[in-house]
């Protein structure tokens, strides 16, 4: 017994090394920075709850930056969620032909490295002579300043996550593909329509699915830096400075090392409290059904 356990750790102690190097350890390094005033090049000082109460109490521009956060997981998830599902539901209909082609388009956009795919959307989103804004010329509408404009800049995020959604899409597909034929055939029976069948069948069942797509987008969401920095490096007047590009800025521009290790435990924090709120409420959505 105690061989095949000796030769079990051996095994598995590449693993281990790893996650005691690069998971455990920075960790356990960002607590203790964050009870510290480190600029990374002298050695930290400790402060206690200090970065701590400074975030909470003395940080304005924090509450602007978790605003505009909490905008982008409410407001922007949402419509990507309800989009997807609904391109999901219609990518799974069988009567139609041609639909893997369709499938496929919806997937590719996924495949372009995030900076190519920022600069498109630049391109795409130019006030002046981007492809949206002239079509939109084209029924007289004059389309808004998107990422130069302070009430448009999180949309053009928002619609930028869209247009890149195609790998929930490909879960949402498999989630609906699982969903058995009978019990559409039974609704069907007892006289439910299209929208009905989605409602009482399809939703519930697609549950789980739904709710690890959220989940894992409020992560994604909260962790969100690379296009922000790209595009708008948090502007217009501070309408794209999300968390993560925040808590980039304090550690890497300003030194501010320890102060940052703080953010992101807060970050920790904020996204764990947030997906036992979502499990509490699938569960009573489970026992309502």
């Amino acid at each position: 017994m105690r061989k095949n356990i000796r030769t079990g750790v051996l095994f598995i102690s590449p693993w281990i090394v790893g996650f005691l190097l690069f998971t455990a350890y920075p960790l356990a390094s960002s607590f203790y920075y964050s009870l510290t005033d480190y600029d990374i090049i002298n050695p930290p000082v400790f402060v206690g709850l200090e970065n701590y109460n400074t975030l909470f109490t003395g940080d304005d521009l924090f509450y602007k930056v978790l605003k505009n956060t909490l905008y982008m997981v409410f407001v922007g998830l949402t419509v990507i969620t309800a989009c997807t599902v609904f391109i999901s539901i219609l990518l799974n209909n069988k009567k139609v032909k041609g639909m893997a082609f369709f499938r496929v388009v919806f997937f590719l956009p996924t495949l372009v490295p995030l900076v190519i795919l920022s600069i498109l959307w630049v391109w795409v989103l130019q006030p002046d002579s981007g492809i949206v804004n002239t079509l939109l010329g084209w029924i007289d509408i004059d389309g808004p300043g998107w990422f130069s404009s302070p009430a448009w800049a999180k949309p053009a995020f928002i619609l930028m996550g869209l247009w890149g959604a195609g790998g929930s899409i490909i879960i949402y597909l498999a989630g609906l593909q699982g969903i058995p034929e009978s019990l559409y055939e039974a609704a069907s029976i007892d006289g439910a329509n299209s929208l009905q069948k989605i409602l009482s069948v399809t939703l519930p069942m697609l549950r789980p699915v739904i709710l690890f797509n959220v989940i894992t987008g409020i992560i994604g969401t909260f962790q969100s830096f690379a296009e922000s920095f790209i595009i708008t490096q948090g502007g217009p007047d501070g309408a794209t400075m999300f968390y993560s590009l925040y808590l980039y800025q304090n550690a890497f521009q300003y030194a501010k090392m320890g102060y940052a290790s703080a953010m992101a435990w807060v970050l920790l924090l904020i996204a764990l409290t947030f997906t036992l709120i979502l499990f509490k409420v699938s569960d009573r959505w489970g026992n309502n059904d």
